[in-house]
């Protein structure tokens, strides 16, 4: 096995060394953190300094990875080879259209589109049209490739059309910052109007005189969603009415419409606590509370029917239950429950019909939807694999019974279902058509695992038939662990080509997301947050003792909430991996989370704590992946950035580079790439994030020896 390229070229240049400046960071308790790399945060992000050092460790990024370019080209063909250029989706009907988005071969941008119904029409004989390259009938709502035109991040948030047919408002950025500018399209004409809205969320509703748009309005500086207000078409933004502003920082705001469109709704939620506001969307005046925030109390409602469907974790149902109440309900006392709490399911969502209700829920760490029918029977959607994922899919009509729901494993391309609850038929409404790709060529698992304290932990993972468990393969684990949100086995066309080199690709469900209910989630966070890491640990070393991996080819991978995983079992664990990529990664949560200013810290405190209390600051510096670099021999890392990342802002990961530089003992390179015209989610468009893909992949595939397919 020789010296891999990207090692070879690492060794024959000099990385960037950023300077250091002393920085005492002082929490209110006294404690005290030298920082020698604080100066590399630019709020303005144009300091010419900081620009400098990160165009610096581009270039030497270019320079490292420059040996793996032909493998890059050859990973970005077959990924893109992969994906059907000319495709689009499954088509909805609401109000009298069918509206879908579509593909374009060779464009980066969808187009929103709709066409009128009439008899004869349906969702399949538009998708056959669409295949037909036929769009005589359609009208192109946004064709977001015209909008992103000379611009090197473009992304549409959200559209809506206004109920009367007329206008249509979207909301736009251009930088990844996440900050929208929101726009209006008089749909009769095509024209542009003058009226425009700037810093606000992607989140719009229409009153029903069509003229009246609600939107959340955010702080410029912390980026947090701070009032909910009323726009009238043609009037200026700064009149815009005030609905609502929000007090307490630790809540996020969204607004939404009630499934039977009666009711515009405010929806308030933090970590631990939620509260919805409603008011008649005929006339939104005055916004009624539903029931009033408690902290530790959760709950999200939709209206349907004449009542209000509510999912709670109140009186103790730590994995949700389902309540109603009446259309003017203004209290928890006048909830009645409707399905009750079960220990062992954990229900994660709902959508309401005439007839029937369908429940979003997880038993034993898998997804299902249940069918609550209107005679009080129930039902369960059948499944058909070990390890998959299952939801609701678009279900614009409340008076069907035919219900969507989408399928998906690591091994089967995304599949669009409609079953009938009262027949139980089912139809394929549409496949994921992967070029060159046949499932049957391929083999997933579910696995539990033991964790050092005994905790069974579940992972699903996928190779390529033939694949011998012999402990000689190489393994790309993947793992996030935070928020509640779980990381379900979804297939994912890029990995194909590491499962076609004789790589095994896994997902370690570790405690911090909700695939076994909320109890895996609060042993996962807060002073409980090191399981998340050790769990990552402990199942990478079941995977090599039951011989899916070698010992010395083992690479992690995770994004976000996921690069903090990244940096912290780099810490603990440094020889369990032999390559690492850790992108947008949030390394220095102590300093982040001691400063309120920074977007999203004040939401954070029920996630990790808030340092400014002693237990939680002792708590996050013992795994706080910036403060524990030390003088060890780390892995082969690869630390991707946005400049304008609005989550996690590009000065940890630039920190958490120059640092690891000057503490890694270690031979194996350090690569760190910053995105300069892109946030939190990396380069917009279809193709562009492959080009990222198959750099990050090349990198690992380098340093794990992996053969030519």
């Amino acid at each position: 096995m020789g010296e891999p390229l990207t090692s070879q070229a690492a060794a024959k240049l000099a990385a960037p060394d950023a300077k250091r400046i002393p920085h005492v960071v002082t929490a209110p308790h006294g404690a005290q953190r030298n920082d020698d790399y604080y100066w590399l945060r630019d709020d303005a992000r144009k300091n010419p300094e900081v620009i400098g050092y990160l165009e610096a460790e581009n270039a030497y990024a270019d320079e490292v990875l420059a040996p793996t370019k032909a493998l890059q080209e050859t990973l970005y063909q077959e990924i893109v080879a992969r994906i059907k250029q000319d495709d689009a989706s499954v088509p909805f009907r609401d109000k009298g259209w069918w509206y879908y988005a579509r593909h374009e071969k060779g464009r980066d941008y969808p187009i929103h589109a709709r066409r009128k119904d009439a008899q004869g029409i349906d969702a399949v004989s538009i998708m056959r049209a669409n295949e037909a390259g036929d769009f005589a009938d359609e009208q192109v709502l946004l064709d977001v490739n015209e909008l992103a035109q000379g611009k090197d991040y473009y992304s549409v948030g959200d559209f809506e059309v206004s109920p009367d047919d007329c206008f249509l408002a979207y909301c736009d950025d251009d930088n990844g910052r996440r900050q929208y500018v929101i726009r209006f399209i008089d749909l009769q004409s095509g024209a542009l109007l003058a009226d425009t809205i700037a810093g606000a969320s992607p989140n719009l509703v229409w009153a029903d005189d069509g003229r009246t748009l609600f939107y959340v309005e955010n702080d410029p500086e912390t980026l947090l969603s701070v009032r909910v207000k009323k726009h009238v078409l043609g009037a200026l933004a700064d009149s815009d009415e005030v609905v609502h502003e929000e007090d307490d920082d630790s809540f996020y705001l969204g607004i939404g419409k009630t499934r039977d469109e009666r009711f515009i709704t405010i929806e308030l939620a933090s970590t631990v606590s939620s509260e919805l506001r409603y008011a008649p969307a005929d006339a939104p005046q005055d916004f009624v509370v539903l029931a009033r925030r408690a902290r530790d109390i959760e709950y999200d409602a939709d209206h349907h029917g004449g009542r209000w469907l509510i999912r709670t974790n109140a009186g103790g149902a730590g994995n949700f239950k389902l309540a109603e109440a009446p259309s003017d309900a203004t209290s928890r006392t006048q909830w009645k429950e409707v399905l009750a709490h079960d220990a062992e399911v954990f229900v994660e969502g709902f959508e309401l019909f005439d007839d029937f209700i369908a429940v979003e829920e997880r038993k034993d760490g898998l997804s299902r939807v249940r069918l609550l029918k209107g005679d009080g029977s129930q039902d369960f959607i059948a499944l058909d694999e070990p390890a998959y994922a299952m939801g609701l899919a678009t279900n614009s009509e409340t008076g069907t019974d035919w219900l969507r729901y989408g399928y998906t494993s690591l091994t089967t391309p995304a599949t669009t279902y409609e079953l009938n609850v009262k027949t139980g038929e089912r139809r394929t409404l549409k496949a994921q058509v992967v070029p060159g790709y046949d499932a049957s060529d391929y083999v997933t698992e579910r696995l539990w695992v033991d964790a050092r304290d005994g905790t069974k932990v579940p992972l699903s993972l996928v190779y390529r038939k033939g694949f011998a468990k012999d402990g000689s393969a190489a393994l790309l684990l993947y793992g996030y662990g935070s928020y509640g949100i779980s990381i379900d086995p979804e297939f994912d066309e890029e990995a194909v080509s590491l499962l076609d080199r004789g790589m095994v690709y896994a997902i370690a469900h570790i405690r911090g997301g909700e695939e076994l209910g909320r109890a895996w989630y609060e042993d996962g966070k807060l002073l409980n947050k090191m399981h998340t890491f050790t769990d990552f640990i402990d199942v990478a070393a079941a995977l090599v003792a039951q011989g899916y991996a070698a010992r010395d080819r083992i690479a992690a991978m995770g994004g976000s909430a996921g690069g903090l995983l990244m940096g912290a079992v780099a810490n603990l664990s440094p020889a369990t991996w032999r390559a690492i990529v850790s992108l947008v990664p949030f390394v220095d949560c102590v300093t982040t989370m001691l400063d309120p200013s920074i977007p999203l810290t004040t939401n954070e405190y029920d996630e990790w704590g808030n340092p400014e209390q002693k237990k939680f600051y002792d708590c996050m510096l013992r795994y706080s992946p910036y403060d524990n670099l030390a003088a060890r021999d780390y892995p082969a890392i690869f630390v991707g950035a946005g400049l304008w990342d609005s989550q996690v802002q590009y000065w940890e990961p630039a920190k958490y580079v120059a640092k690891l530089r000057d503490v890694n003992t270690g031979r194996h390179p350090l690569v760190f790439r910053t995105n300069m015209d892109a946030g939190h989610g990396g380069k917009s468009g279809r193709f562009r994030r492959y080009r990222e893909t198959a750099e990050q992949y090349a990198f690992l595939l380098d340093q794990l020896a992996i053969l030519p397919a």
